[in-house]
């Protein structure tokens, strides 16, 4: 089964392309941890005492959140997840996070930062696999609330 840990320079250009003049973005990752956390290629960065997969990643997190803030980024949500209502019954993720970015310019600068590649390793050793997923806001859902407030 392919993994997906990191994204490629297609993804990539593809995601800029996309992007890069929506204004706000949200990600929604989609997280599973491995059962031992791997630091096989994060040497530099592997405690003294084995991790979990999921400790791993509070350790990116503690890393990443002042860093994310100082982008002007938020978490929207964090929480636990396991089997889909609708979707395959093969895929299970653990947890799913929904990370809000000023605009696709804060969110590169944030994520080719020194700051935040320096301990990105952490994340790499917690993933199993993962899914991340770039969303904007539809107009329908303004056309929506607007609709909504007028009938009040």
């Amino acid at each position: 089964m392919k993994q997906y840990i990191e994204a490629t320079p297609d993804s990539g250009k593809e995601f800029y392309r996309n992007f890069h003049q929506k204004g706000r973005i949200v990600m929604l990752n989609l997280l599973r941890y491995r059962q031992i956390a791997d630091y096989s290629i994060s040497e530099e960065l592997r405690p003294k005492k084995q991790l979990s997969g999921k400790q791993a990643y509070r350790r990116y997190l503690d890393h990443t959140l002042p860093l994310l803030e100082a982008a002007g980024s938020r978490i929207i949500f964090y929480g636990s997840s396991r089997s889909f209502l609708i979707g395959p019954d093969d895929e299970k993720w653990d947890d799913v996070l929904l990370v809000e970015h000023e605009s696709v310019a804060k969110f590169m600068e944030f994520a080719n930062s020194k700051e935040y590649l320096n301990y990105a390793g952490h994340r790499t050793a917690a993933l199993e696999d993962s899914r991340l997923l770039p969303m904007i806001k539809s107009n329908f859902v303004d056309t929506l609330e607007k609709a909504v407030n007028l009938s009040v």
